[in-house]
């Protein structure tokens, strides 16, 4: 399935809806606005929090943590690399990678070895647009939440990352 995440240019916080390919509404992202690190929760439509992503802090390289219904889920790390961006997730529903191209634009999502998701960013757009392509046997609110810890670490200007 195709997703698009838009976020708001001029929101406070991160705040942004993910539409699927048809334009609908699917979950919605909320960030926290005065907090050290990040902080944001994906909620379904009903608003049900479906993720919460929690950045670690005092790391030499961004970490993250996601958590669902309290319990963590999955460990997102960045490996250092000198020229294209690489991540290291432990994850209780496989083991992932996510390496991207020179530009940070483009990512593959790989679990256990085999493609489960591509992400496309939009080159010139005012806000940080993606497409995201989700193998339809995945769980899509974990693969966005994924996507969404990529953008924090690589195109958000409040990170000074490696």
């Amino acid at each position: 399935m195709r997703f698009l995440v838009k976020q708001k240019i001029f929101s406070f916080g991160d705040n942004f809806v993910i539409k699927d390919d048809h334009g609908n509404d699917r979950f919605i992202v909320k960030g926290k606005v005065f907090s050290l690190g990040d902080k944001l929760k994906i909620y379904d439509l009903m608003g049900q929090e479906l993720f919460y992503i929690e950045q670690k802090l005092m790391r030499l390289l961004p970490q993250y943590t996601i958590y669902r219904s309290g319990q963590a889920v999955a460990t997102v790390k960045k490996d250092f690399s000198f020229f294209k961006p690489r991540f290291s997730i432990w994850s209780v529903y496989g083991s992932y990678t996510i390496q991207g191209d020179f530009w940070g634009m483009n990512f593959s999502i790989i679990k256990n070895g085999r493609w489960v998701a591509q992400v496309s960013k939009k080159w010139l757009s005012f806000r940080d647009t993606y497409g995201v392509d989700i193998a339809d046997d995945e769980n899509y609110a974990f693969i966005l939440a994924l996507v969404i810890v990529i953008d924090q670490v690589l195109h958000d200007d409040n990170h000074n990352n490696i």
